[in-house]
């Protein structure tokens, strides 16, 4: 497959969720800074964050969550092309201004005919790739390659786009900022979601990882950097 060299960096607890509940109102981004022992370290996870890849790939949920539907000021033009999937949707208009003015180019991925994004379709600095039902993962990730020149891409979507790229062998590295933190909570979102498996047929379906390095930070953090083995055999 010709396609970008994906990572997946995140930040998790450490029984692996990656928000605090699993109410919208819950989002480690807001809450971690609030919680002592937690926060101290927290801005190692965003110093790393700004040394991923200058193609960053969310999804609409996400960014509407931190608030980028909502008014901002003097918002300063990043480095990074975001690229957002978007079905729903969950941005609004204002929020598809402000990725505008914060993005080098905005990508947004939709199924959705009617999503606001068209009304900004002329914009200088947007590109929109429509798919009519389902979105073909694999064909957009070839398409980000040979059509638009990305070669690498940071992947910091929730766990149920993880899961999706995850089983289609569309991630091929994984860095992970884990935060001294146990969570909890059936419901609440973990770095891989999507459905359970629930046969022995199943197994082929669970990814091998090879440590590469890991890197530990202050305040009890810790960077695990891995290899997705793509192919592996479940032996009797």
């Amino acid at each position: 497959m010709n396609k970008p060299l994906t990572t997946l960096f995140m930040l998790m607890s450490i029984d692996g969720k990656i928000s605090t509940g699993s109410s919208e109102l819950l989002d480690v981004d807001k809450d971690f800074p609030k919680i002592t022992g937690i926060k101290e370290g927290l801005h190692q996870y965003y110093e790393l964050e700004q040394e991923t890849d200058l193609y960053s790939l969310n999804s609409g949920k996400v960014f509407a969550k931190i608030g980028m539907n909502n008014k901002q000021e003097n918002i300063k033009k990043s480095p990074v092309s975001f690229l957002v999937i978007d079905n729903k949707p969950h941005l609004t208009l204002q929020g598809i201004e402000n990725l505008l003015l914060k993005s080098q180019t905005l990508f947004i991925i939709t199924t959705n005919k009617n999503h606001p994004v068209f009304e900004k379709k002329n914009e200088i600095n947007l590109k929109i790739i429509y798919y009519d039902n389902n979105i073909d993962f694999i064909n957009l990730f070839e398409k980000l390659k040979n059509d638009f020149e990305i070669d690498k891409l940071t992947i910091q979507s929730g766990g149920e786009l993880n899961s999706v790229f995850l089983r289609k062998n569309l991630i091929d590295k994984i860095s992970i900022v884990v935060a001294p933190a146990l969570i909890g909570g059936k419901n609440t979102p973990s770095l891989i979601d999507g459905n359970s498996f629930t046969s022995l047929k199943d197994l082929a379906e669970i990814k091998a990882l090879k440590l590469e390095k890991v890197d530990i930070l202050n305040d009890s953090y810790i960077n695990l950097k891995y290899d997705v083995i793509k192919e592996t055999r479940i032996i009797d």
